[in-house]
C-alpha cells in the first residue's frame, strides 16, 4: 500500500477494511472471535477494541504460522474454525453459511472456498475431480499454471484437525514460509475429506494488496449499497457516478443526482432531492429537503424537514430548523437556526475569531439579507430583519430591523473633476 497506515485500517466506502470481515464474522455469532494482527498492532486493536480477542504475529512466517498464533485463544474449543482475511472485505455472510451447509453435507474435515478469479493459490484436482492440494504460483509446474481454479484462502476446518495439521507444515518452499494452503495436502494424505465450494460472485474473493485493489473494492462495496438503496425506494440517477458510503441511510422517494459524495454516518430522510455534485459528510437531512446543486454539508450538520440549501452553500456543525432557506453562495457555521429563517445570497456566519470558534443563534422566521456578516457570538432573535450589506456584531432584538452599514452619500460631479485632474 506504500502507506503510513496499516492496510486493514484503510477505509473501504467509509469503513476500515477490517470492519467488513469482522462484521461478517459477528453476524455468524461465533463462540470465539480471534484477530491475528501484525503491523501497527496497537492501533488496530484500539480501533476494534471489545469486538474480538487479539493476538500478535511478531514474526511474519506465513499464513499457517499466523493461524497458529490464535491457538491459545481457542484452547478447548471443539467445532468448526473459519479462517478469514482482514484484507478481503467483500466476502458475504451468506457465503460462509453456504460453506457450513456444504461441510455438513459432505462430512469433510476441511472446506475451502474456490474462485475462477486468478489468485496465487492454484487448486489441483485428481482425475476423479477430488481436491488433492493447493500449489502457490512460485512453486507450480507449467501444467499447474494452466489450471483455472484458485484458492481464496477462506477455510472452514475441524478444530482438532486444524491444530494437528498445522504441526505438519514445512517451510521448504520458494518463499520460506509456512503456507496454510499446504493443510489441504496434509488432510488428503491423512485420509480426511476435503471439499471445495466455488464462488458464484468472484468479487467476493477480491483481496486488497495495493491502491488499485482498494479502488476496485470500494467500487464494489458502493455498488452493492446503491443496489440495496434502490431496492428500498431510493432513486440514484447514475449509480456509477454517485459515491455513497455503506453506512449511509437514505429514506424512500429520495433522489440523488450524479456526482454526489455522501459519507457516513449520514442519515437522509424521505423525499429529499440531493442535486448534482453535492458533498454531504456525517450529517442528518430531514424529509422533503432540497440540497444543491454543488452544496457542501460538513460534519455535524442537522437539517429539519423542508430545508433548502442551494448552490455553493456550505453548512458546518449547525442545526437548521424546518423550512430554513439558504439558496445560494452562503456559509453557515456553528449556528442554531430557527424554523423558517432565511439567508440571502452571500450571507456569512463569521464563526472564527482567529483563535476560537463561536456559535450564532438565529431565531424563527428571521431574515438575513444579502451580503450580511453575522460575527459570532451573536444572536438574531425571532422575526427580525437584517438589512443587506450589514455586519452584525451585537444581538438583534425580536421584531427589529438591523442596519449596520455606512449611510450612502452621492458626491455630484466627482467623476468629471477626477477626469480633469488626469488631463
Amino acid at each position: 500500500m506504500k502507506s503510513r497506515l496499516a492496510k486493514v485500517l484503510h477505509p473501504v466506502a467509509g469503513r476500515p477494511m477490517l470492519d467488513y470481515p469482522l462484521s461478517m464474522a459477528e453476524e455468524l455469532a461465533p463462540s470465539r472471535l480471534v484477530v491475528v494482527i501484525g503491523r501497527d498492532a496497537d492501533r488496530v486493536e484500539a480501533t476494534f477494541s471489545g469486538r474480538a480477542r487479539f493476538v500478535v504475529q511478531a514474526e511474519r512466517l506465513g499464513t499457517g504460522h499466523a493461524v497458529k498464533q490464535a491457538q491459545p485463544e481457542l484452547k478447548g474449543f471443539a467445532g468448526d474454525v473459519a479462517v478469514l482475511y482482514g484484507d478481503t472485505p467483500l466476502l458475504r455472510a451468506e457465503t460462509l453459511r453456504a460453506m457450513q451447509r456444504h461441510k455438513a453435507e459432505t462430512g469433510a474435515a476441511l472446506v475451502m472456498l474456490a474462485t475462477r478469479m486468478p489468485l496465487p493459490g492454484i487448486v489441483v484436482r485428481d482425475a476423479a475431480g477430488a481436491v488433492r492440494r493447493i500449489v502457490e504460483r512460485p512453486d507450480a509446474s507449467p501444467e499447474e499454471l494452466a489450471l483455472t481454479e484458485f484458492n481464496t484462502g477462506v477455510y472452514l476446518i475441524d478444530a482438532d484437525f486444524l491444530w494437528d495439521g498445522l504441526e505438519a507444515l514445512r517451510d521448504d518452499n520458494a518463499q520460506g514460509e509456512f503456507y496454510l494452503t499446504d493443510l489441504v495436502a496434509v488432510a488428503v494424505t491423512r485420509g480426511h475429506g476435503v471439499a471445495a465450494l466455488t464462488l458464484e460472485d468472484d468479487d467476493e474473493a477480491l483481496g486488497v494488496n495495493d491502491r488499485s485493489d482498494l479502488a476496485r473494492a470500494q467500487a464494489v462495496a458502493r455498488r452493492r449499497h446503491a443496489e440495496r438503496l434502490m431496492a428500498s425506494g431510493v432513486t440514484i440517477v447514475d449509480p456509477e457516478n454517485t459515491y455513497i458510503d455503506t453506512d449511509v441511510e437514505v429514506g424512500p422517494d429520495t433522489q440523488t443526482d450524479p456526482g454526489c459524495v455522501v459519507s457516513g454516518p449520514t442519515r437522509i430522510g424521505e423525499g429529499v432531492h440531493l442535486k448534482a455534485h453535492c458533498v454531504v459528510e456525517e450529517s442528518v437531512i430531514g424529509d422533503d429537503s432540497v440540497i444543491g446543486p454543488s452544496a457542501h454539508l460538513r460534519p455535524h450538520t442537522r437539517l429539519g424537514a423542508g430545508v433548502r440549501i442551494g448552490n455553493y452553500v456550505e453548512v458546518k456543525n449547525s442545526v437548521l430548523g424546518a423550512g430554513v432557506k439558504a439558496d445560494h453562495l452562503s456559509y453557515i457555521g456553528d449556528a442554531d437556526v430557527g424554523a423558517g429563517a432565511s439567508f440571502g445570497c452571500g450571507s456569512i456566519v463569521v464563526n472564527y475569531d482567529g483563535v476560537e470558534k463561536h456559535r450564532t443563534k438565529v431565531g424563527e422566521g428571521a431574515f438575513i439579507g444579502c451580503n450580511v456578516n453575522l460575527v459570532a457570538p451573536v444572536t438574531v432573535e425571532a422575526s427580525s430583519f437584517v438589512a443587506a450589506g450589514s455586519t452584525i456584531t451585537k444581538s438583534v432584538p425580536k421584531d427589529s430591523l438591523a442596519v449596520a452599514r455606512e449611510r450612502q452619500r452621492n458626491v455630484k460631479g466627482w467623476v468629471s473633476r477626477r477626469q480633469d485632474k488626469k488631463e
